[in-house]
């Protein structure tokens, strides 16, 4: 028998697996020494080229101007004045240390300034364009969180109220004086006893029929009303929500309890400022953070009021006591009232991207300039070159992309249903409004901590920004709507669409994709497409998509199955505890796949075809950075076969290493002046003497 070891075939297969291996290792670009001890001269040398429309392609060249002029919001005219304005005035600008006092008077003096001598105006812009309202709330947020939070409570909240829920007389009355800051207010919701579940509010407004007027009352602790803003220190006036008490119009003589309205209650005096007479004003105190909004608590101590403070756009009580609505049922005229006041959590998560561009661009910049070790011998390289630090900066900078997108689209669809009041655009807008709200607020407020992490030491200074952004912004997941609490609307309005698309019904926009293929998404993956793992197909946006949009499916069908079991034993509350997890994975899947089809219409879109590549990478890296921090769900319905979710797992890492290569492109196109970045590690030139100059030296 032949020795393997001198077999002239075995020796030839041995040689042709060597050349494999130098093959496969050249198409990453890592070329192996020469492995083949037979080989002499150049004739068995290897020479790298590149993979056709692999990983060989050229890096990406993107242009700062093109994809600056493809960011840039409509509105970013109006923002630029905002931020020369306080620019050129350093004695409004907010210092890093301040104490709560002089936070909240200076926090009143930027709202003042702006209006007043800037001639920003955003009272009016709220009602007749709220695009350029949400750009100058964004705006002015980026001065101070504080002063955004503070603008929106004169106008979102206590302005909103007002012209949303009351008719012309009380447009007429109070319209200008909101606008000019005359009239400063605030928006009394939330009480010490209750916040998400509004219908259980305590405070009652009892109608009068001998005096005309309205009792407002607090009828025990429980129901202060507290985490007023505007309340501790500068408002004249509130929205009070209380339940509406009409006597002796109930059966036997009883009052009647009408359900949650809002009335407007002069809470100071006009003149001196002093508080009014039955009310009482207590500060709320130094907080976590937003130490420039003035969070006070009142209670009422039977305030009487003009019936005509009513705010009666839902619901009206006549001179003689007679309630009237065109509204059949007190949910009905509850959930009219709420829906007026989703341009709040618009807001908050346009706002919240806000932050989160400015977190990453600090962080970004800072991974860029600082150099940690190296290989021996050679200089040290930057932070951003490891492997880890991609890891957490690059996907976080792509959902900034992501974010950026999907919340200009919600803007759109807020600004469409103000002026149609479209049924359906109004469904639309709620639950789009909650999903986005609740899902880019906790992503922010988690990135913002990784952003400093990044960062060491020099991330824990105070004057780089990371602890004021993460404790400024952290009240975001809370106030507008509990994120958990929004998240279950989300899931319910899911339930909703599932039903009618079973009985027939017409979808709305933002969940067609349920009626056209959730037939296909809960039957058996394709076993072939299960396992196709090239790079084409994964970056391909219709594989990424069907993805996220299967997930939702299954977990919508799944939890429909197990609300029906475990309503039968535990009723529809006890059902819904019980799958209560379930229900938030539901709605957190919807809102990424709702993302995820807005940001790849924005990369179809560009104009640009080189800015539209470097879009189309970042997408990518969203897309399927998400499907692999979710793979366990996908393997476990055999939608991902093993060897494609390690073909995911290495492409996201490889996509990131790619986005680095454009990292500061990609920050840059933010095109954040340095009155907002403010943080000496993040500026785009001269960061450490800047530093050195700020400490002293």
């Amino acid at each position: 028998m032949e020795n393997p070891k001198t077999s002239p075939t075995a020796d030839h297969d041995s040689h042709c697996a060597l050349r494999r291996i130098q093959k496969l290792s050249l198409h990453l670009l890592q070329p192996l020494p020469n492995l083949d001890p037979e080989s002499s001269g150049d004739d068995n040398q290897i020479i790298p080229s590149p993979c056709v429309g692999g990983r060989g392609r050229p890096p990406l060249s993107v242009s700062r101007t093109e994809l600056v002029e493809y960011m840039k919001g409509r509105h970013r005219e109006i923002q630029e004045r905002i931020f020369s304005f306080f620019a050129s005035r350093p004695e409004l600008q907010t210092p890093v240390e301040i104490s709560t006092a002089d936070h909240r008077e200076l926090c009143m003096r930027q709202l003042i300034a702006l209006v007043r001598e800037a001639g920003i105006r955003p009272f009016r812009y709220a009602i007749e364009d709220p695009s350029v309202y949400f750009s100058i709330v964004e705006a002015a947020g980026s001065i101070d969180i504080s002063l955004g939070i503070k603008l929106g409570v004169q106008y979102s909240l206590w302005g909103g109220s007002v012209m949303n829920l009351g008719t012309k007389k009380h447009r007429e009355k109070y319209f200008e004086g909101i606008d000019n800051i005359d009239y400063p207010g605030c928006f009394a919701m939330t009480e010490l006893n209750h916040g998400s579940n509004v219908q259980g509010l305590q405070t009652t407004a009892t109608f009068d029929p001998l005096t005309d007027e309205f009792v407002i009352k607090t009828p025990n602790d429980g129901a202060i009303k507290w985490w007023i803003g505007n309340a501790a220190v500068h408002g004249k006036f509130a929205t009070v929500f209380a339940k509406l008490i009409l006597p002796l119009q109930g059966k036997g003589g009883k009052s009647v309890d009408m359900g949650v309205h809002a009335f407007i209650v002069p809470i100071r005096d006009m003149e001196t400022h002093a508080t009014l007479p039955m009310v009482e004003i207590h500060d709320c105190g130094h907080k976590v953070g937003l130490n420039g909004v003035d969070n006070g608590a009142l209670r009422f101590h039977s305030v009487r009021i003009p019936r005509d403070n009513l705010l009666n756009r839902f619901g009206d009580v006549s001179r003689d006591g007679k309630y009237t609505s065109s509204l059949p049922t007190i949910n009905k005229r509850f959930a009219a009232t709420l829906g007026e006041l989703v341009g709040g959590r618009v807001g908050l998560a346009y706002s919240s991207v806000g932050v989160l561009k400015v977190s990453v661009t600090i962080a970004v910049r800072y991974s860029l300039l600082r150099q940690q070790f190296g290989p021996p011998k050679q200089p040290e390289v930057s932070i951003l070159d490891y492997q880890s630090q991609q890891h957490k900066l690059m996907p976080m900078l792509a959902s900034t992309y992501a974010f950026h997108f999907a919340t200009l689209y919600l803007i759109d669809k807020y600004s469409e249903m103000k002026k149609s009041h479209d049924d359906d655009i109004v469904s639309d807008v709620h639950a789009l409004s909650a999903g986005l709200k609740a899902y880019v607020t906790s992503y922010t407020a988690k990135s913002i901590s990784v952003c400093r992490e990044s960062c060491g030491g020099h991330g824990y200074a105070a004057v780089n920004r990371f602890g004021i952004l993460r404790n400024d912004h952290d009240i975001f997941q809370t106030f507008e709507g509990d994120n958990t609490v929004l998240l279950q609307q989300v899931a319910g309005d899911l339930l909703k669409q599932y039903k009618s698309k079973f009985q027939g019904g017409t979808l709305t926009v933002t969940w067609n994709y349920l009626r056209e293929s959730m037939a296909s998404y809960i039957s058996q993956p394709n076993p072939v497409t299960t396992r196709w793992q090239s790079e084409d197909h994964l970056r391909d946006p219709n594989f990424q998509l069907d993805a996220f949009r299967y997930r939702t499916s299954r977990l919508l069908q799944s939890v429909v199955l197990r609300l029906r079991k475990h309503t039968k034993t535990l009723g529809a509350f006890g059902a819904w505890n019980r799958c209560l997890n379930h229900l938030l994975t539901l709605a957190e899947s919807h809102v990424e796949s709702v993302i995820l089809a807005k940001f790849i219409e924005a990369v179809q879109k560009c104009p640009d075809k080189t800015t539209g590549n470097v879009l189309k990478l970042v997408c990518d890296l969203y897309a399927l950075d998400r499907i692999w921090n979710d793979i366990g769900t996908y393997r476990n319905v055999d939608y991902v076969a093993p060897n494609k979710a390690k073909a995911i797992h290495k492409l996201v890492e490889y996509l990131s290493f790619q986005v680095k290569g454009v990292a500061k492109e990609l920050v840059d196109a933010f095109d954040l002046p340095e009155i907002v970045i403010r943080a000496p590690i993040g500026m785009a030139s001269e960061a450490y003497s800047q530093y050195t100059e700020y400490v002293g030296f």
